[in-house]
């Protein structure tokens, strides 16, 4: 198995800032769509523009919607077949439309 490439000081220290700003505008996010000051839309707009936000998991940022769990969501998921896995970008057209019927705000 190869090793990771040896980072300098700084590098890692780069690193670990901009991990650290992803992690708090994916906690803020998550937030907002809990406190129903974002929606779905406003999402998939933004994750357009911000790779932080397209690099989202789907079932993390379902499971953040208000009235969905762990288990609705991936009931959702299941019966919309998105794989767990799936990132808010790597969503096709038809899934992203059948999240929008499903949460128009």
């Amino acid at each position: 198995m190869p090793l990771p490439p040896e980072l300098s000081p700084d590098q890692r220290q780069a690193a670990l800032d901009k991990a650290a700003v992803a992690r708090r505008v994916r906690a803020e996010l998550k937030e907002k769509l809990k406190m129903g000051s974002t929606s779905l839309p406003e999402l998939f707009d933004l994750a357009e523009r911000d790779e932080t936000v397209g690099k989202m998991k789907v079932l993390t940022v379902l499971e953040s919607l208000p009235g969905l769990g762990k288990v609705k969501a991936r009931r959702l998921m299941e019966e919309l077949q998105i794989s767990e896995n799936r990132r808010v970008r790597g969503l096709g057209t038809q899934q992203r439309e059948a999240l929008l019927k499903r949460f128009p705000r």
